[in-house]
């Protein structure tokens, strides 16, 4: 499930962590913004705004190449190893799916605006039981709210850093599909709603476009998998979302905005982290981890952010910037509350 399927939750008190020492920011640094954007030329904010079609749909090709790649090695070899080494490639390219839509909720994904969004609609959202015009309308408002009490994104941050155990018992939620069981449920009550039995509420879910694409999308790819005789690998694709897919995205969420060094400052409140090729294949996909970059501008497309990175690292805009080494320092920092530790 993604923040796009739920219902933009209540905003959350700035608690917890480095963040709890600052009062709610009612916007960006403006030196901190002046900082950064008068780095870059304006010659190379356009040819970094600028979109390739052809890679975009390059993104798609290689996160579904993936997909289908794993479930060929668990039909070739079905053994517990490569069924658990599919399952983590799956789930991550599920996020990737999900970061397809971020992109084309941002308009930055194809330059042709209709096929923008009905490309990621049917290629990537509904696959992942997501709905990319909910999705925009959320997301925007955390653009615009980064850090302050109206961000919808703000519970996911504000907690951390907390205790190893409690860590741990998140992992156990998401490996064993308890959060995933809750996501669906959640879907399940929104799209088909609570009254009635169960032929009526499956005929108010046909009667939504969001559920009828849904659908539609899944049954393609059990189709497709039946096609090629191997209907079961379908469960992969469900067993990865249930499970993987929730914990990755849990750390996504963990790495991008949790521990701040400022909220005010829109150098300090988001992070990038530089991940090594495993990261980029298990957790984050399609340059997800240049969130930083990212939120300065918003309109760059993913395939470009690395070289706005570089650009503004080789400046020295980044020096005090939140940036990480890797998603295991970004883990070791959001575990480390002492047990027993004050709140």
């Amino acid at each position: 499930m993604n923040a796009a399927d739920t219902a933009s939750p209540a905003p959350a008190p700035l608690a917890n962590g480095p963040a709890a020492a600052h009062s709610a920011p009612s916007g960006p640094a403006p030196a901190a913004r002046h900082r950064w954007h008068d780095a870059l030329a304006r010659d190379e904010i356009r040819a970094l705004v600028e979109m390739d079609d052809a890679r975009s749909w390059r993104t798609l090709a290689v996160n579904w190449g993936l997909v289908f790649g794993a479930m060929a090695v668990v039909a070739a070899w079905p053994n517990p190893l490569t069924v658990v080494a599919a399952l983590c490639v799956i789930g991550t390219r599920q996020l990737g799916l999900a970061v397809v839509m971020h992109e084309a909720a941002h308009r930055s994904f194809l330059s042709d605006k209709r096929w923008n969004d009905a490309v990621a609609s049917w290629l990537a959202c509904y696959p992942v039981w997501s709905d990319l015009h909910a999705y925009r309308r959320y997301h925007m408002r955390h653009h615009a709210r980064n850090w302050t009490e109206d961000d919808p994104d703000i519970g996911l941050a504000t907690p951390f850093p907390i205790t190893r155990a409690s860590f741990r018992r998140k992992v156990v939620r998401d490996l064993t599909g308890r959060t995933g069981a809750k996501f669906v449920r959640f879907a399940a009550r929104r799209d088909l709603g609570t009254e009635g039995g169960l032929a009526a509420r499956l005929r108010r879910g046909l009667g939504n476009e969001r559920f009828r694409g849904m659908l539609i999308a899944n049954a393609t790819l059990l189709g497709l998998l039946a096609l090629a005789g191997h209907a079961w690998l379908y469960l992969l694709w469900v067993g990865a979302y249930l499970t993987t897919n929730t914990l990755v995205t849990r750390i996504r969420a963990i790495a991008e905005h949790a521990m701040p060094i400022d909220p005010a400052n829109p150098l300090q409140n988001t992070r990038t982290t530089i991940a090594r090729w495993w990261e980029r294949l298990l957790i984050a996909p399609n340059f997800v981890n240049y969130h930083l970059e990212h939120h300065l501008l918003m309109t760059v497309p993913h395939y470009n952010l690395p070289r706005m990175h570089a650009l503004l690292a080789s400046r020295g805009v980044l020096d005090d910037a939140l940036v990480a080494r890797g998603y295991l320092s970004v883990l070791r920092e959001a575990t480390s509350r002492a047990p027993g530790a004050a709140a």
